[in-house]
């Protein structure tokens, strides 16, 4: 045995009873010198490939090098967040919020704050906003879009001839869009009344913790492979990892579906129905829309990323999820006006639900559990009985 072990043991002889079993010494002796040589490799192996990425990253364009002017659309908690993190990676880039309130945008320009949504963090001196559309957009490297899903099509349509087509844009909202059940990625063309260069970002991303710097990861997106790097190499830092993606319509519909998804967790919690019921669910979920987003063209491997999984139990599961805290209140006997009526900010799942259940009906796929949302929203289900009916549907392969 190891040192530790014959201490363990000396100590227990003198004593006159039997040695404990120890937990750490247990571990530690059962680890070969191979095993560790074998694990000390692996790490070592991991940082060789991250200084070879990095040193071929340099010799690449310098794109947040050669960004001289980001503009935000939308000042809620996202949009905040992600313009402070950009502020953040270069502190001479100019990062302008376009808001609605000149309220809002003197507290930003004078006080350095979002007083509305998040009022405990100072805001980097280079964001600065405006009401002017023509001050925030013209001459932008970048355009970031942050405005709710249902208010994107007309807001893009006000203000679309102060974006040059050739500007990306980079949508951080998720949802579908009531009435015609389009993506952020076909609203925002149908809003500007044309192609445009865009990259759709998503990800496991609370704004709160996003200000407060602390590590997390999401996908950028693009049917354009290099604006998914450029974007990239825009946000990336030693808090925020950006993986990139070709799949639009899988991140989408993971984003779109999962807030969906959070008001049904969030039932189970107002419900008291226990982890083993959370768990359940949840898989379920996540099952669902695999089978309808796979439908629509998404890849299986975006579904079980940070887009798919990696957001899904991040708003599923944590109490700062909007979502999920409708779907709690309605678990807890509340009705939807009076939670609705008193949030300040979109729970986007709930305009959602109705353009998921169009969706299933078009590409033919039966969800259980969306579905119950959906008519739980529509006050035609209550949640308990929603619950009771689910655990008696027929008994079936897992699939």
């Amino acid at each position: 045995g190891t040192a530790a072990a014959a201490v363990v043991e000396v100590a227990a002889a003198a004593g006159g009873r039997k040695p404990a079993v120890n937990a750490y010494v247990t571990f530690q002796d059962g680890i070969s010198e191979e095993e560790r040589q074998s694990v000390r490799e692996s790490w070592d192996k991991i940082m060789r490939w991250s200084k070879l990425v990095e040193n071929a990253a340099e010799r690449k364009d310098d794109v947040l090098g050669m960004t001289k002017k980001v503009a935000v659309m939308g000042g809620g908690s996202f949009g905040t967040a992600m313009a402070t993190l950009l502020a953040r990676n270069k502190a001479d880039l100019d990062v302008v919020i376009l808001l609605r309130s000149a309220a809002d945008c003197e507290a930003i320009n004078v006080h350095h704050c979002n007083t509305k949504y998040l009022p405990q963090y100072q805001l980097p001196v280079n964001v600065r906003a405006t009401t002017d559309p023509a001050e925030a957009l013209p001459d932008a490297d970048f355009i970031v879009h942050a405005v709710p899903v249902q208010s994107s099509k007309a807001f893009l349509r006000s203000v679309r001839q102060h974006i040059s087509p050739s500007t990306p844009l980079l949508c951080l909202s998720k949802g579908l869009e009531v009435g015609t059940c389009e993506m952020m990625s076909e609203v925002i063309p149908a809003g500007l009344g044309r192609q445009q260069p865009l990259a759709v970002l998503s990800g496991p991303t609370f704004a709160v913790e996003l200000m407060a710097g602390l590590p997390t990861a999401i996908v950028a997106a693009s049917e354009d492979p290099e604006l998914a790097r450029r974007v990239q190499r825009l946000f990336a830092s030693s808090c925020l990892r950006v993986n990139t993606s070709t799949d639009v319509v899988g991140v989408e519909m993971s984003g779109a579906l999962k807030n969906v998804l959070a008001i049904a967790a969030g039932m189970v919690e107002g419900l008291n129905l226990g982890n083993n019921a959370m768990a359940a669910l949840v898989a379920q979920g996540c099952a669902e829309i695999r089978w309808l987003a796979g439908k629509m063209g998404a890849k299986p491997e975006t579904l079980s990323g940070l887009s798919g999984t990696g957001d899904i139990m991040l708003t599923c599961f944590v109490n700062l999820s909007r979502n999920r805290t409708v779907g709690v209140r309605l678990g807890s006997g509340e009705s939807l006006e009076s939670i609705l009526g008193s949030m300040t900010q979109v729970a986007e799942g709930v305009a959602t639900a109705g353009s998921v259940m169009k969706l299933a009906r078009r590409y033919k796929v039966s969800l259980p559990v969306l579905t119950a949302v959906a008519r739980i929203l529509e006050e035609d289900l209550a949640p308990r009985t929603a619950v009771e009916e689910i655990m008696n549907l027929p008994q079936v392969p897992e699939v």
